[in-house]
């Protein structure tokens, strides 16, 4: 069997391994699977989290996997492991329909390949500054995003074979956008993220640099004839000195050599390998000071502590809000697994640092009681995981009380007893602590029309709301909800509490 076969087939088990993690990340089906498998095994996301938090959160170590397979292999995972290296491959042989002399100069490196080192750079000092942003060019993390917010709820749309109900996100049409540019790339220039911008990539070629394989060419034999650059992933040269850590060692130049002249080497010469990446290092440190300088800029604009958006509600079980901030990596698998879809990409409610990160919306859904599978699924413990005992303060957290997210209150403008003399307790029916945390006060008011009426209007106790939301999703005044939740009063925070 041809290596390149057993290369295809690789990248096949493991994409179908990533759809099928995720299709089981759901209440009824995920039954104990590793559904963070692959963003564990991502060694830019352990790098970046434990960069902002001097920790490294448990299960990435399976990082070290990765890394030890680049060392001895190279850049091994992007050729053989990466569903989105594996995506954009196939894309670009399905529309690769240029002629033999135009693959070979499509294949040649170029100058621009550099950019993702300094986008590496960028989110790396950034981290280490205290904002994680690699969530946004991570392929782990962007092909998690794109998956669960647009192509399953598409797919479900047809179908309705992926949800029991039709779930929707914000900001899918921005999240798909990207996706589909970053896949059209490949019509113009094959393997384009993977070449150009993709920041995993980048570290994963500084370290294959230590590699001990490689592509050896054999100057004896080679005749220039350039055909092994007819179908390199890579762009890595390997007719002239290879350039290590660009190549992707998918082994489809020793197949395309009609001579034979290459071949796959333990610890071969260095004179006739180019180790390090073609960067300049001013430009590298300019790209590090942006980095620096995102994160005060970023910070300073609030949205984060104290002029926190009354949007900003987190899951229970967040960290608090800065270290959140040094932790989340947009992933999207909490919006995933979540069974009633209130958990919503952000756009700015949590600052510029905070967008795609996870926040609630009691419009589309609410925090179910006895859930706490977003806190199983986070990969970095920005989520921590927390029980159903925890979470309601049963047991052995009976001192410390239920996890709060935030605190309901009312907008007695527009409430049907307080604004309209109208019957209502929606709210305090479907409150679900025990005792409510929505009580009422019976009155008699007289009507327009003369007539006396008793109402019972409701009131929020704030010492037993736990913000979950289910009143504000169940209020029957739909466009903008009479109860609203906010995140005063979240147990994670001492700045966001009512200042009584």
């Amino acid at each position: 069997m041809r290596i390149t076969t057993v290369r295809v087939i690789s990248q096949a088990f493991f994409f179908g391994l990533f759809l099928f993690l995720i299709f089981v990340e759901s209440l009824e089906r995920m039954k104990g699977y590793p559904v963070s498998l692959f963003l564990h095994l991502d060694p830019l996301i352990a790098l970046s989290t434990f960069l902002a938090t001097g920790k490294l959160y448990g299960e990435l170590a399976l990082a070290l996997i990765t890394i030890t397979a680049t060392l001895v292999f190279g850049r091994a995972f992007c050729g053989w492991v990466c569903p989105m290296g594996a995506l954009n491959q196939f894309i670009g042989w399905l529309f690769n329909e240029r002629s033999l002399k135009e693959r070979i100069d499509s294949n040649r490196y170029r100058r621009m390949y550099v950019a993702k080192y300094y986008v590496l750079a960028f989110m790396l000092v950034a981290a280490l500054f205290g904002s994680v942003q690699v969530g946004w060019l991570d392929p782990l993390c962007l092909l998690h995003r794109s998956v669960i917010t647009t192509i399953l709820p598409t797919l479900n749309m047809f179908t309705g074979a992926i949800y029991v109900r039709p779930y929707e996100y914000h900001l899918a049409w921005l999240i798909g956008l990207m996706f589909i540019v970053i896949l059209g790339m490949n019509l113009l220039l094959q393997r384009f993220f993977c070449r150009v911008l993709c920041p995993l990539g980048a570290l994963l070629g500084i370290l294959s640099r230590f590699s001990l394989w490689r592509i050896e060419r054999d100057e004896k034999k080679c005749t220039q004839c350039s055909i092994c650059l007819k179908s390199c992933e890579g762009a890595s040269d390997p007719d002239k000195r290879l350039r290590k850590p660009e190549c992707m060692v998918c082994f489809n130049c020793l197949e395309d050599c009609p001579q034979v002249a290459l071949s796959f080497a333990f610890i071969p010469p260095r004179d006739s390998e180019m180790t390090s990446p073609d960067w300049s290092r001013r430009t590298l440190l300019l790209y590090g000071f942006c980095g620096f300088l995102f994160f005060p800029f970023a910070r300073l604009s609030g949205k984060v502590q104290k002029a926190f958006d009354k949007r900003a509600i987190r899951p229970p079980g967040s960290v608090p809000e800065p270290e959140f901030l040094e932790r989340c990596v947009k992933c999207g698998q909490c919006m995933r697994v979540c069974p009633t879809n209130v958990l919503q990409p952000a756009l700015y409610e949590a600052g510029i640092e905070g967008v795609f990160t996870p926040i609630l919306d009691m419009k589309l859904g609410y925090c179910e009681l006895n859930c706490t599978l977003c806190s199983q699924v986070c990969p970095t413990g920005a989520i921590q995981r927390i029980t159903v005992e925890q979470k309601l303060g049963l047991k052995e957290f009976s001192d410390l009380g239920p996890i709060r997210i935030g605190t309901a209150f009312f907008d007695w403008g527009r409430c049907l007893p307080w604004a309209m003399d109208i019957q209502c307790l929606v709210c305090q029916e479907v409150c679900p602590v025990s005792p409510k945390a929505i009580f009422t006060r019976t009155v008699k008011v007289k009507r327009h029309d003369g007539t006396v009426i008793e109402l019972k209007r409701p009131f929020v106790d704030p010492t037993r709301c736990i913000g979950c939301g289910i009143c504000e999703h169940s209020c029957p005044v739909k466009d903008e909800a009479a109860i609203r939740v906010t995140p005063i009063g979240e147990t994670r925070s001492h700045d966001r509490q009512l200042l009584l």
